[in-house]
């Protein structure tokens, strides 16, 4: 369907002393390629949010193939494959600088109106904005 790539520079602060990328900031990297995918179809997710809906993280799921190591220009594909219902789901491939694919991984975030706190239907503006 739409794909969109976002490039992030590993920060000292994100590995350990061997300077490794520490797993619990992938989760933080694929949000800024949400955010970014949702910017380049036309979609502020701030303005989103003021519309009433939400977009809470489901599930995640990674496969660690290679480490991103400090200094690494990292290059995250975001992917989205089917049209999203009461959820929406993203495939990520992360590449550094050598386009070695590093992490594979998926996120399920689910659709909730902020009025109910209820799961809803994906907003009619962000499927128009998909085809």
């Amino acid at each position: 369907m739409k794909s969109h790539t976002t490039s992030v520079k590993v920060r000292y602060a994100e590995t350990d002393q061997m300077g490794v990328v520490h797993h619990a900031n992938y989760a933080v990297y694929l949000e800024l390629a949400r955010i970014d995918w949702l910017e380049a179809i036309g979609i502020s997710y701030k303005k989103m949010e003021e519309k009433g809906i939400m977009l809470p993280v489901y599930g995640m799921q990674f496969s660690f193939l290679k480490p991103a190591l400090f200094d690494d220009i990292l290059t995250i594909k975001t992917m989205l494959t089917k049209t999203p219902r009461a959820s929406i789901v993203f495939d990520y491939e992360i590449y550094n600088q050598n386009q070695e694919l590093l992490t594979k991984a998926e996120t399920t975030l689910v659709f909730v109106d902020m009025s109910t706190n209820r799961p809803t239907r994906c907003p009619e503006y962000i499927l128009e904005k998909l085809k």
